[in-house]
């Protein structure tokens, strides 16, 4: 670890820039879902109890540089004042005047909020006079935001570089728990990769095989590997044009001394909805009008073997039609295996993704899990083995 904590930095008296990921859906102005405030609220208490003056930055929606007061930051502060148990200051833009004296107004006890930093058109270029324009309104600069990590903005990337820098308590427990799971893991490896299509988990696949003891390919994914061994899959979801590089991944996998875990049955059905009529078949026995929907029994009794074998679990995707019933049976099933034996403290379980964090939630898994990060592009870019500009620039 290379990057400081809040923990050594001196913040009484000081003015904390702080980049939040407060890009919560609303409704006529009303937020609807809390959840990314609440999980900053532990990074700005903390500067308050330690005399700091929290200064929030943050972008919300698409404005594309442009002004647009449905976009605006202000419809989101009494959610704050809610979430934080503070008063919070509003201030109509994130640079220039009004902000400064803003931020050289700021009591103690009180949370500054700035504009939108999408407002303006350099923030997404990192244009380097808007981060010095920014770093006039604070003395630390403290990112607590990883969701917005992979993207070299000037509010992540280049005001990193014109203060003393750290992570808050979100952005510290993000990478904490990604280090425990691919840098540093107790081994074995195992990592569960599902969803719909090969091609856009192409480097994630390509890096994971070369650091996991253990890869389960589940969801339309499998489809395609399947199809690459010359099995008939019918009419399932799958993507025929990458079979060739299905191989290429398999063969590579050998190499490394990567084991690939593929069903060993499935579920197929005719129509792909609830409760659609459907069958358990071997892998050599999809009838040419099925789909796969679902891995089988025997397929999730191989992934609880390997899972009760594992020290360290890293999970992005479900393995089957998770959305329907019953055809989220194989993600179920596993992800509670999971849960399990992270409860028992003979699993690191961390996972990521949209559609993960929803299967995670629907089987009751997730809070049993050891960390589940909501940081989407940001947690795959990382497990593609990527260099993240935001945890890049804390670090030098």
């Amino acid at each position: 670890m290379s990057w400081k904590t809040l923990d050594q930095m001196e913040l009484d008296g000081k003015r904390v820039l702080t980049r939040v990921d407060i890009n919560v859906p609303t409704l006529d102005g009303v937020v609807t879902d809390a959840t990314r405030i609440l999980r900053i609220a532990p990074t700005v208490k903390h500067i308050l109890a330690s005399g700091g003056r929290p200064v929030l930055l943050a972008h919300f929606g698409r404005p594309g540089g442009e002004r647009r007061e449905n976009l605006s930051l202000k419809q989101l502060v009494p959610t704050l004042e809610q979430a934080f148990e503070a008063p919070v200051v509003f201030a109509a833009d994130c640079v220039g005047t009004e902000a400064e004296l803003a931020a050289e107004t700021l009591q103690p006890g009180q949370i500054l909020l700035l504009e939108n930093t999408r407002f303006h058109a350099g923030e997404t270029k990192n244009d380097p006079d808007l981060a010095a324009g920014m770093a006039r309104l604070g003395d630390v600069y403290c990112n607590d935001a990883f969701s917005a990590a992979h993207r070299a903005h000037s509010s992540t990337e280049g005001l990193a570089r014109l203060l003393p820098a750290c992570a808050g308590r979100l952005m510290q427990a993000e990478l904490e728990a990604l280090e425990s799971a691919l840098s540093k893991p107790e081994r074995p490896v195992t990592a569960v990769v599902g969803g719909a299509k090969v091609s856009t988990k192409l480097e994630l696949l390509s890096n994971l095989i070369e650091k996991v003891d253990t890869l389960v390919i589940g969801g339309g994914m499998a489809n395609t590997f399947l199809a690459a061994q010359g099995y008939d899959i019918g009419v399932s979801l799958a993507e025929r044009l990458m079979t060739d590089t299905a191989k290429e991944i398999m063969a590579k996998a050998k190499d490394t001394g990567c084991a690939i875990l593929l069903p060993r049955d499935i579920v197929v059905a005719r129509k792909f909805e609830a409760h659609a009529d459907n069958e358990t078949v071997a892998l050599d026995a999809c009838p040419s009008d099925a789909m796969i929907l679902d891995a089988g029994p025997e397929s999730v009794a191989a992934i609880t073997d390997v899972l009760q074998a594992s020290k360290t679990l890293i999970w992005n995707g479900p393995l089957g039609a998770f959305e329907i019933e019953p055809f989220d049976a194989a993600t179920n099933a596993a992800a509670l295996k999971a849960a399990a034996l992270t409860r028992s403290g003979q699993l690191t379980s961390v996972a990521g993704g949209g559609d993960t964090v929803s299967a995670l939630n629907a089987s009751g898994a997730a809070r049993d899990f050891s960390y589940i990060s909501t940081a989407g592009g940001a947690f795959l870019e990382w497990m593609e083995g990527k260099v993240l500009p935001g945890v890049a620039a804390l670090e030098e």
